[in-house]
């Protein structure tokens, strides 16, 4: 069986108080996802302003034994950087790792569970 990872990619902030919710949501996966074998690691990965960027959290995830990983933009919606940006990030990662398969998810926001979920919490606030 591969081992799977999965990495958290977020836009990144100078503010470092802004990545406290993405390791909260990384600590449940990981939780989640549990010790069995062939589940891999969780990392998160930013695009500028924070560390680790992307190529460093698969590179990460690949040596620790990784053959498969699923980026999943951690985005609101489909906007440049997860059109344009996040594209070309997965093709260098893939040139660096051809060994690897490297997936990359649609932004959580374009999920209908994760617009529900959202709702939710706004009706909640009413």
């Amino acid at each position: 069986m591969a081992t799977h990872g999965l990495v958290l990619f977020g836009h990144g902030a100078r503010d470092v108080r802004w990545r406290e919710p993405f390791e909260r949501l990384a600590d449940k996966l990981r939780a989640a996802r549990g010790s069995d074998a062939g589940t891999g690691s969780v990392l998160l990965a930013f695009l500028e302003l924070m560390e680790p960027d992307l190529p460093t959290a698969v590179g990460a995830l690949v040596s620790d034994g990784c053959s498969v990983v699923t980026v999943v933009p951690v985005f609101f919606g489909q906007g440049g950087h997860v059109r344009k940006d996040l594209p070309d990030v997965i093709e260098r990662c893939r040139g660096l790792h051809p060994g690897v398969e490297i997936k990359c998810a649609t932004a959580v926001g374009e999920d209908e569970a994760v617009l529900d979920a959202v709702a939710e919490y706004c009706l909640r606030q009413v």
